[in-house]
């Protein structure tokens, strides 16, 4: 596979993952996405099962892989190992960055504590990545994203008011983790610009989700508000819901601010809601939630989608439809700032993707290359990086270490 020279802020880092599944690999992405030079260390038999994982797996691959290897290169190596140990220990003693998320003692058993490579690499910067932190009661115990998702309070609230808790669709919790890991290690990495010294950051799934919960437990605290489940709505927040339109279509409206609202109102032909008391202000809003979404109810019912999207873009009130990944594909704003990119892929062809985010100006992320092979670069990183001779190589392969 090609290897396009990466141009990114981060082209100049050198990152070991060695995670799986979602929370360490996402970690992985987005460093490669701006440029690092992201080495995955995977079971050599196996791989990470994220390459199998998904609802469908055409041609026998999961579509997810592309996606989460992305701009990585990939080495078979069995940590279990003495050989293998050996060799992640080369590898990371010429890397900046090392990201993990086994259960926590896991590197310290295979020989691989921060202390002991930090005392060959000082400038080593290790983000860990776990279900409950790698410190506390509940450290060893196993942690998926739903358990971050529900110890940090957000599957309490998600859903609707006469139902169990729901989820987003998506690992969110595990994508949480990743983002904040990616936060300390660009903190870690100012720091040590300072100091010469890396350090450890303990992104915990748990805490991660909890960082987002916005006021839930102050409010708590002060006033003994427990936040409930409120389905498409935030109680107190209206109009900001989602209307039925006709042939059974929704929209969405965000018109909670006064004047935003007022010109709600226009577009309605009903000036008259905007004087209401009732209606007049933020709170009053609040208050008769359930009757004003359902007057707006009454009104979008009345309209097709595309219409109503045209008509409150002209009057200047916040609205969308609800997109879907087809509505993606074909949406000009999407394409206008390559939101999707195309890459190609040995097996599928061309594939479309999400592109790299934030969008920087003069150092912009990019998608070099799908997730690859596993064990695809292997023997090229192994020797360039670790020392490997073709003899050694031949003779790691054997044993079954690579």
């Amino acid at each position: 596979m090609s290897d396009p020279a990466a141009t990114g802020p981060l082209s100049d880092l050198v990152v070991i993952e060695m995670g799986t599944l979602i929370a360490g690999p996402f970690c992985g992405q987005i460093l490669g996405d701006f440029g690092a030079e992201v080495i995955k260390i995977e079971d050599p038999k196996t791989g990470d099962p994220m390459r199998q994982w998904g609802r469908s797996l055409p041609k026998g691959l999961s579509p997810w892989w592309p996606v989460i290897g992305r701009n990585k290169k990939s080495v078979g190596l069995d940590l279990r190992t003495p050989e293998g140990q050996e060799i992640a220990r080369a590898l990371i003693a010429k890397a900046d960055v090392v990201i993990e998320n086994f259960r926590p003692g896991a590197m310290e058993k295979w020989g691989l504590s921060y202390e002991s490579l930090a005392a060959e690499n000082p400038r080593l910067i290790m983000a860990r990545v776990s279900g409950f932190g790698q410190t506390g009661p509940y450290s060893q115990r196993a942690g998926y994203g739903l358990i971050g998702e529900a110890m940090g309070g957000l599957r309490y609230v998600t859903g609707e008011p006469d139902r169990p808790p729901a989820r987003a669709g998506i690992s969110i919790g595990d994508s949480l983790a990743a983002m904040h890991a990616v936060m300390g290690i660009t903190m870690a990495l100012h720091h040590r610009e300072r100091t010469g010294r890396g350090q450890v950051i303990d992104a915990a799934l748990y805490e991660s989700v909890l960082a987002v919960m916005e006021n839930l437990v102050t409010e708590y605290d002060l006033t003994g508000y427990v936040r409930e489940r409120s389905g498409s709505i935030l109680p107190g927040i209206a109009p900001s819901n989602a209307y039925p339109c006709a042939g059974g279509e929704m929209i969405l409206i965000g018109g909670n601010g006064d004047t935003v609202f007022a010109r709600l109102a226009e577009a309605m032909g009903r000036p008259d809601l905007k004087a209401d008391p009732k209606f007049v202000d933020h709170a009053s809003r609040g208050r008769n939630q359930t009757e004003l979404d359902d007057i707006i109810a009454a009104w979008t019912r009345g309209w097709a989608l595309a219409d109503l999207l045209k008509l409150l873009e002209v009057k200047g009130v916040p609205a969308s439809r609800v997109y879907r990944a087809p509505d993606m594909l074909e949406d000009p704003q999407f394409a206008a700032r390559d939101a999707i990119v195309s890459t190609e892929h040995p097996v599928f062809g061309t594939i479309r993707m999400q592109n790299a985010f934030p969008k920087l100006s003069a150092t912009p992320g990019q998608v070099r290359w799908p997730g690859p092979a596993l064990g695809e670069h292997t023997e090229a990183v192994l020797r360039e990086r670790a020392g490997c001779s073709v003899e050694r190589l031949q003779a790691l392969r054997a044993k079954g270490v690579i």
